[in-house]
């Protein structure tokens, strides 16, 4: 049986107080972004369940899943936060680019963090191929994630990513223009099961080579959230995308730097976890 993913978005990070901080490499949690790991930590209420800690091998996403998850780690001392370059964030600003694996691995060492980084390789954070700022790259990368996912032996996973990139992984995309990138708040998250479904076709409709690897948010986790009907269907879901991209284009978020210097619409700015 596939396994149960929990997905959470990082804590806030330096790059979230504003978007002139979009510029720095790869930063670090703030005092806030801390104080949000030690809630999620005490509040999510499912430590005892969870085999496998993931997280996007950015900083502010491993230090979230090691302290948030931190209950995780001290009950099993053998157990390692393994990092997935495929669940970075979607664009090749500053702030969403990671660093480099020879720096990684020194800071891991230095700091003796429980982090398995044997999944990174040199060219992980180029934003080029693979990892490209574009809608397609994008998807595939998220759909590769979600297959490997699911061939995982583990019951219950834990995937730490990003905001716009949940989007894309999800294939859920309600709400996704509440705030500017992302429906999710810093640190929320969320239960999906993968779907019963066998879908051939990615959300855009093009046919695969294999399945698409459906993930579908459990009614408890949406009655957590306040949502009181099920996650919508594929069909609508289709929709929802068209929709969600064409806002975040319309709100200046497009993917890549270039694009984002020519756009006219302002960025705004975040303060905990809500772009404004």
């Amino acid at each position: 049986m596939p396994p149960v993913i929990h997905c959470v978005r990082h804590a806030q990070g330096f790059h979230n107080l504003c978007t002139e901080n979009h510029v720095i490499r790869d930063p670090l949690l703030t005092d806030l972004g801390n104080e949000q790991c030690r809630k999620l930590s005490e509040t999510f209420p499912f430590h005892g369940k969870i085999d496998l800690v993931t997280a996007s091998p950015l900083r502010r996403t491993i230090y979230t899943a090691l302290q948030g998850f931190g209950p995780v780690f001290e009950a099993r001392k053998d157990t390692k936060l393994l990092l997935l370059p495929d669940v970075q964030e979607t664009s090749d600003v500053a702030c969403d680019t990671g660093s480099d694996v020879d720096v990684l691995r020194k800071e891991i060492e230095e700091k003796g963090l429980p982090v398995d980084s044997t999944l990174l390789q040199e060219g992980w954070n180029s934003n080029c191929g693979r990892y490209a700022p574009t809608h397609d790259a994008i998807r595939k990368r998220a759909r590769e994630a979600r297959r490997w996912l699911k061939a995982r032996p583990e019951k219950e996973i834990v995937v730490v990513t990003h905001g716009g990139f949940l989007h894309y992984f999800t294939e859920d995309w309600e709400d996704s223009s509440q705030y500017q990138g992302t429906a999710w708040a810093n640190t929320e998250f969320r239960t999906y099961e993968f779907s019963s479904e066998t879908h051939n076709t990615d959300i855009e409709g093009h046919e695969l080579e294999g399945e698409d690897a459906t993930l579908v948010e459990t009614m408890s986790s949406r009655e957590r959230r306040g949502k009181d009907s099920p996650a919508p269907d594929r069909e609508v879901q289709k929709a929802l995308y068209k929709k969600g991209t064409q806002g975040w284009d319309d709100q200046g978020l497009q993917l890549s730097t270039a694009e984002r210097q020519a756009a006219k619409v302002p960025e705004g700015k975040e303060v905990d976890g809500v772009r404004v």
